[in-house]
């Protein structure tokens, strides 16, 4: 391939990746924003870490 044929679609393509991250910066920025964690999040994995607790069953401790 010639050299201004690459260098030329080089230019094309930097191009069009920068109008892809100028609109995704746009879509991110127009998003509105969100909790870290939702409650069915949390109240799901408080659910699961009980549960766990449960399956694990009772310790007992060690006498020497």
């Amino acid at each position: 391939m010639h050299l201004e044929t690459h260098l030329a679609l080089h230019r094309i393509r930097a191009a069009e990746l920068r109008t892809e991250a100028d609109a995704h910066r746009l879509a991110v920025a127009a998003r509105p924003a969100r909790h870290p964690r939702p409650l069915r999040t949390r109240l799901g994995w408080t659910l699961v870490e009980v549960g766990l607790r449960l399956a694990a069953g009772p310790r007992t401790a060690v006498v020497s």
